[in-house]
């Protein structure tokens, strides 16, 4: 099990890092390419569209081939569609491409992610959060090299290395053995899953008490990804505008949010656990809502550099304790729960990028950091509401946190 972690963090780093790739060069990407940031946003919500399709087909996907299989399909998919960027096609096969590129990293976000919560069986919140590290990471390292790239006029060669590392990731799941964890991943014929199926619990579906939760669930993790997905992306941009920093300078920010979110992720798993799932998550969208707040009363560069690695602190755990949060209250469904779940977030962060793209043409830097503000404070009250349906279910019997503090 853990050769099989540490894998999937160097596959959550390779995500990370294709998370962000666009954002970090978004500034010279739209000037090679003559566009705005209406267009900009538009090759961020395909790929958006494409995590969407991905996420959502990954459980049935994985029962017909396998999760090792799914994970080789949706890392293979990535690869090919960094390595077809690489070429810097024209502006329509790029688009074309860019759903191929979410279907990828979505597929694969989701597969891994139930894996942890299904078969880590001590301490899934500081596991999880251990991984979501490495998204992290991989966040910050992909604008850091893509300002390097930038200064020296190559930002193109962005995309080589992101395929040169998806590839490798590719090539490790297809040959490493995890042992035991073999078995649970490895394609099993409808007979044998049958076998299975019939030696195990009957799996609890979703009944009317749960609706309500898991509704308040998939709105959270729409908004919060959304938010999550536009802030880093524009942040080089917004950077521009506000203090009149470089481009090279401006895709650097990114790399400081990310790299404060790096950090949080090493202990925002043990907090969590600490304080409860519940508590913790009401507490960090409130911070997160106070500090996009205050950095619209700032163009100060030096207070707003602070403001960032702020915000990345705050928001360093909410996804994935909030994939364990509503995991826990929906036993029985771990596949399809993540899959909801990460879908939606998809689909936030789809949308939203095209709204924060608007508001940037039509508007101002100020009036899309006003709109994060408000996201983070419906998140507030979605996850307050949360906490209080939490308490109508039935909790886990082996739960280790009193969650709904």
């Amino acid at each position: 099990m853990r050769k099989m972690i540490w894998l999937a963090c160097l596959s959550y780093l390779v995500i990370g890092m294709a998370h962000v790739a666009a954002g970090s060069i978004l500034e010279p990407m739209m000037a090679r390419y003559g566009l705005d940031y209406r267009d900009g946003g538009q090759f961020i919500m395909n790929q958006f569209l494409g995590f969407l399709v991905g996420v959502l087909i990954a459980p049935w996907v994985s029962t017909k081939i396998g999760k090792r299989n799914t994970i080789l399909l949706a890392l293979g998919s990535l690869t090919l569609a960094e390595a077809a960027y690489s070429l810097l096609l024209p502006w329509e096969w790029m688009l074309s491409i860019a759903p191929l590129a979410g279907f990828g990293f979505g597929m694969t976000e989701t597969v891994i992610g139930a894996l942890v919560i299904e078969y880590v069986e001590e301490k899934k919140a500081t596991t999880m959060t251990q991984i979501e590290m490495f998204f992290g990471v991989g966040a910050l390292l992909m604008p850091v090299i893509a300002a390097l790239f930038i200064k020296t006029g190559v930002w193109q060669l962005s995309f080589p290395v992101i395929t040169a590392v998806a590839g490798l990731t590719t090539l490790l799941w297809l040959v490493l053995s995890f042992g035991k964890v073999d078995d649970l991943i490895a394609y099993r014929p409808p007979q044998a899953e049958q076998e299975t199926k019939d030696h195990q619990p009957l799996k609890v579906g979703y009944n009317r008490m749960a609706g309500p939760f898991l509704v308040l669930g998939i709105l959270f993790f729409c908004i919060y990804v959304g938010m999550e997905m536009s802030f880093s992306n524009y942040l080089p941009s917004i950077m521009i505008q506000r203090t009149g920093v470089s481009e090279a300078s401006a895709a650097s920010t990114m790399g400081l949010f990310w790299a404060m979110m790096a950090i949080g992720r090493l202990f925002a798993g043990r907090l969590a656990e600490r304080a409860g799932y519940g508590r913790f998550l009401i507490i960090a969208v409130a911070a997160g809502a106070i500090v996009f707040t205050v950095s619209n009363f700032t163009k100060d560069i030096n207070l707003s550099l602070v403001l960032i690695g702020l915000n990345g602190l705050i928001w360093a755990g909410v996804f994935a304790i909030g994939l364990v949060y509503v995991n826990q209250f929906l036993p029985g469904r771990t596949e399809r729960t993540t899959s909801l779940l990460v879908a939606s977030g998809g689909l936030g962060g789809a949308l939203f990028p095209k709204l924060s793209g608007w508001t940037m043409d039509n508007a101002s830097a100020d009036w899309t950091l006003i709109l994060y503000a408000g996201m983070a404070g419906v998140m507030v009250l979605l996850m307050i509401t949360m906490v209080i349906s939490a308490r109508k279910l039935k909790r886990p019997a082996n739960s280790l946190n009193e969650a709904s503090k």
